[in-house]
């Protein structure tokens, strides 16, 4: 497929967000007893998860010279206390630059702006004079980078990484980027997504003689391109992506080129922009493109390699078959920043809309109507605007808390909600609250947080949910509960709303959020409500724990 032919579908794609109030009017207005509950009554809950995690730094090089080095790490161990954020969580934001002297500078700004997409780990590789220079580490990008160590990576290009894991000693060994030396050179890879066929490829190259130092399925790439017998670096990928399966958006470095590649699916979100200077850049999110002042070009397509060199500028190639695309839905709901365009549509307006639609087809008397910060405050505000009624900040989230705390002896109910949540008493008391957030995962912290508004002095709490009731695991680079512990996929909305302690309890229809989309409904992936996979999740492996073959958290 040709860039401009590329260009044009991306135009299409972007155009139809404009349309989506024509088709917020066809919403129903009926109540659907499937996603709506009203009773009062509450019940008692539960609470908390213990911890620990090591903080490791590595910096490595690599070279047609010179092969992957051993990693040196420094480690500082210490005691985190987490409470169940009760979310799914995105694995992975990927960064690449070519083309601008400071590659390595605004690679770092842009992981600092998709850092939502993972805190666990960062990581850049910049090329300079033929050799790949990496930093990685643990915990959060200001925490890996800094002044001194930036200044080891020259180079006008680099492409970086953010990630979400559990905690373990073997973390660090799967920070990414990953770098590899092989018969023609070093390349380096950032991978969003998850191979759903990662067991068998791994089995079949270590049945081969390959020998594996991550626990990651994006490990299984590299080894896949250094054993084609393709010459040029664009067939090597080809030939590895025929033999993927599951979701990726991935960035890769060589000794002189960048390289984007996007599944056929399209599952993750992969963008492209372009500085004044020229560089081009590729991101998972619109937001990093506008912190480096990079203007938005287009999305990467379903199935579209992007090669870009100082010969030959931007190539588009194709990967084939091309399916019907499924975007992760969820990107729309909580993953992506509310000022990014995601899949040709705008976020923000995307969630005000599931407000909107909430006080549709899930109205109720209520006083004042909060959000659950950060992520449910668009859908709130949709809300308040719908039902004519005044949005406050009844829930105020502490930005400073660390990953270390030490609770007193005398146990503190609810210690890690508290924590993170603080009721406003003055918004809530003697009040009928409608709080809105963006979705249940295993009901524990909705339990907690209603609890938390009751005993603020809030007369009645009114849960309304951003997204339908989630019934199944994703298998496509979120970190997501096994089914079974999927409160959705255990209990009715009745049965929830009793366990959450709530007055009333409502789910974003289905229905209704495919006719908010439109035509493009199609395009979506709905597997986490509906349990129908695109792809079939053969392994079920969580991303960086293929060892185990467990999704749980």
């Amino acid at each position: 497929m040709s860039a401009a032919a590329a260009a044009a579908g991306a135009t299409a794609a972007t155009t139809h967000q404009s349309h989506h109030d024509n088709h917020f009017r066809s919403f129903a207005e009926t109540p659907s007893q499937k996603y709506f509950s009203l009773a009062p009554k509450t019940l008692p809950k539960p609470y908390k998860h213990l911890f620990s995690n090591t903080r490791k730094i590595a910096v490595t090089a690599a070279s047609s010279k010179n092969p992957l080095k051993d990693v040196v790490s420094d480690d500082h161990s210490f005691a985190s206390y987490f409470d169940d954020d009760d979310k799914p969580r995105e694995e992975c934001g990927v960064v690449g630059i070519y083309g601008d002297p400071e590659a390595s500078r605004l690679c770092y700004l842009a992981l600092h702006s998709l850092q939502h997409r993972g805190q666990e780990g960062a990581g850049i590789v910049a090329v300079q004079d033929n050799v790949l220079q990496t930093i990685t580490g643990v915990g959060l990008v200001a925490d890996v980078f800094n002044e001194s160590n930036l200044s080891q990576l020259p180079g006008d290009m680099a492409i970086g990484h953010v990630r979400y894991s559990t905690a373990g000693s073997s973390m660090l060994n799967n920070v990414q980027p990953f770098v590899a030396s092989y018969k023609f050179g070093s390349v380096g890879v950032a991978h969003n997504g998850n191979f759903v066929n990662y067991l068998a490829l791994r089995a079949e190259l270590e049945e081969d003689g390959a020998i594996f130092k991550t626990s990651s399925d994006t490990e299984v790439v590299l080894h896949l391109i250094a054993r084609s017998k393709k010459k040029l670096f664009l067939l090597r990928i080809l030939e590895a992506c025929e033999k993927l399966q599951g979701a990726y958006s991935m960035v890769f470095s060589t000794q002189d080129k960048l390289v984007a590649v996007r599944d056929p699916y399209g599952f993750r979100p992969l963008v492209m922009g372009k500085r004044k200077n020229g560089a081009i850049v590729f991101a998972s999110e619109t937001c990093a493109l506008d912190l480096i002042e990079a203007k938005y070009e287009r999305e990467v397509l379903p199935g579209e390699i992007l090669v870009v060199d100082k010969d030959q500028g931007v190539q588009s190639f194709s990967l084939v078959p091309k399916p019907e695309p499924k975007s992760c839905i969820f990107e729309h709901i909580y993953f992506a920043q509310p000022n990014s365009v995601v899949f040709g549509r705008s976020v923000y307006e995307s969630r005000c809309a599931f407000g909107e639609i909430l006080a549709t087809v899930a109205p109720v008397d209520c006083d004042v109507v909060i959000a659950v910060p950060d992520s449910g405050v668009v859908s709130a505000l949709g809300y308040a605007k719908k039902a004519g009624v005044p949005f406050q900040q009844g829930l105020i989230r502490s930005h400073y808390v660390g990953r270390t705390f030490i609770e007193p002896s005398q146990k503190i109910r609810d210690f890690g909600v508290k924590l993170k949540l603080s009721p406003v008493r003055a918004v809530l008391e003697g009040k009928r609250v409608v709080v809105v957030d963006d979705s249940i995962v295993r009901g524990t912290t909705s339990s907690k947080i209603v609890r938390l508004l009751k005993e603020a002095g809030a007369k009645e709490v009114h849960m309304r949910i951003a997204s339908p009731p989630i019934i199944a695991s994703c298998y496509y680079g979120v970190d997501t509960p096994n089914s079974e512990e999927l409160i959705s996929n255990r209990m009715n909305v009745e049965e929830i709303r009793k366990f959450i302690g709530s007055d009333s309890l409502a789910f974003l229809p289905l229905d209704s959020l495919n006719k908010l989309l439109g035509s493009d409904s199609t395009k979506y992936c709905y597997a986490c409500f509906s349990g129908k996979y695109p792809v079939q999740p053969k392994d079920k492996v969580k991303k960086d724990d293929g060892l185990s073959g467990n999704m749980g958290t």
